[in-house]
């Protein structure tokens, strides 16, 4: 049995810190580059797996040295893989330039992440688990894995991410209404819905169904509407920052152990809140704390 089950983007990320960012015509120094495992679904995993729970993954990466990249970290920390599909296409990649504020800049690459088709989702590693989250994934592979989840009682969350976001709410609906979970930054719920305000865009995307609407809003904090109430989740201040690469998905992550683990809404969000500042701090797009990390700093 697994406790998390994700399904999206496994990538190879390769990281170049700098001073500050520079503009056309201009020349810039390197100060430190390092490669690894990346992707929102990579991210999401191996976050489970360090704060303390199982997880397995269902994605596609291609048969060349980026694969091999992606695939070794994974078994690494210990991700199950059975659900990994490979492909003779090529392994998706993100550049990531980070400055000394912490700031990104990102040009990616999904290659083979993107050619995993509605009839890849393994149904027999969704019945061995209690959540599936969903990320930055295709549209139809999306639904499928939301439906297959749904068939067999499962908590389904979504983080559409950037690009799945700006296809807007008449083509995102027929996945809405099977996810019980939508975490989103504030101008992804605003491309799904239109709404410039997040609190009435969090409200328009409840309305199509799903138990729980997350707004990560960044140093802000986080908006959250139930069934039952709406909370404002106050920013904690990170150790320093270094990354804010992932940020989002280590919250996802520790959202979701947080409940998984019994938590109340309340404590499960702090738990999540904490676990994407000390994410911030570290270097990489999948470098979450550890459950015990969490806990004393909170």
């Amino acid at each position: 049995m697994f406790d998390v089950v994700t399904v999206g983007h496994v990538l190879a990320d390769i990281r170049f810190m700098v001073d500050e960012f520079i503009g056309p015509d201009e020349e810039g120094v390197i100060l430190e580059q390092s490669r690894g495992v990346g992707g929102s679904a990579a991210n999401v995993a191996i976050g489970v797996r360090r704060l303390g729970l199982s997880s397995a993954i269902i994605a596609k990466v291609g048969f060349d040295s980026f694969g091999r990249i992606a695939v070794d970290e994974l078994m690494k920390e210990g991700v199950d893989i059975s659900g990994l599909k490979v492909s003779f296409s090529s392994t998706g990649f993100t550049i990531v330039i980070i400055d000394n504020k912490g700031q990104i800049c990102l040009y990616g690459y999904k290659g083979a992440s993107e050619e995993l088709e509605p009839c890849d989702i393994n149904v027999d590693i969704i019945e061995k688990t209690k959540y599936v989250h969903i990320a930055s994934l295709r549209l139809d592979t999306s639904i499928e894995a939301a439906k297959k989840a749904k068939e067999h009682g499962k908590m389904v969350s979504w983080d559409p991410g950037r690009v799945q976001s700006k296809a807007g709410l008449q083509k995102l609906r027929d996945l809405i209404k099977h996810v019980d979970i939508v975490l989103a930054n504030e101008e992804e719920v605003r491309d799904i819905t239109g709404e410039a305000d997040y609190k009435k865009a969090a409200e328009v995307i409840g309305e199509l169904g799903p138990r729980l609407v997350v707004v990560k809003r960044g140093a802000r904090g986080a908006y959250v509407l139930s069934k039952k109430e709406c909370l404002e989740v106050p920013p904690l201040k990170p150790p320093k920052i270094v990354d804010t690469t992932g940020a989002g998905d280590a919250f996802a992550a520790g959202l979701l152990v947080g409940l998984a683990r019994g938590y109340e809404l309340s404590k499960a969000l702090t738990y999540a809140s904490a676990t994407a500042v000390l994410k911030i701090a570290k270097l990489g797009s999948h470098e979450t704390p550890t459950h015990d990390e969490v806990i004393k700093f909170i």
